[in-house]
């Protein structure tokens, strides 16, 4: 019985090391970042297939649903679903939960919708800027018409919005069909 437990047990962590080392992709400096086949990047536990527009790969990811139902509220899932090409800096939810406790929630609200829009918009650049392309000290005109800053430290690229805030680019080149998604780890805001 004990030769059969030692066989199974002997069999169990051979199959596993197999599939580890099959099916475990590369990770990124900050561990969620995932590579799979070809370009298609893992964010928030979902595949961010090229072929799909920044709207319907975000709804994907676990880590993005109240960016996406903030794009909802706002009017924008139409903008963000075009042609492009745009690139977005993609808060997650636990860069919304940085905010204020009800901040939110009260920019969800129809009533706010103007202020919510404008945060959104803040965070999308008109054209396709790879990493390669955020050099240090580029200023980054966005939809909204205010500047983003870069500051870049090697391979870490942190974004400073127009209040003095910094966001850190936490998985960068999330390409997508009609641009590219860089998740980042705070709310970026403008003056």
């Amino acid at each position: 019985m004990t030769k059969r437990i030692a066989l199974l047990t002997a069999a169990a962590f051979s199959a596993l090391a197999l599939a580890a080392t099959v099916s475990v992709p590369a990770s990124a400096e900050s561990g969620k970042m995932m590579k799979s086949s070809g370009d298609t990047v893992m964010v928030g536990g979902a595949p961010m297939y090229p072929s799909k527009t920044i709207v319907e790969n975000a709804a994907k990811s676990k880590d993005h649903t109240t960016l996406v139902a903030a794009v909802k509220a706002a009017g924008l899932v139409k903008t963000l679903d075009g042609k492009g090409p745009f690139t977005v800096f993609a808060p997650t939810n636990m860069a919304f939960d940085k905010l204020p406790a009800g901040t939110v929630e009260t920019l969800i609200k129809p009533e706010n919708k103007a202020q919510l829009t404008k945060i959104l918009t803040y965070h999308v650049v008109p054209g396709k800027l790879e990493a390669a392309d955020l050099t240090d000290g580029k200023k980054l005109k966005t939809v909204e018409g205010e500047t983003l800053t870069v500051k870049r430290m090697g391979d870490q690229v942190t974004l400073i919005d127009a209040k003095g805030g910094s966001s850190t680019v936490t998985i960068p080149n999330v390409n997508q069909s009609n641009g590219v998604i860089h998740v980042i780890d705070t709310v970026l805001m403008p003056s």
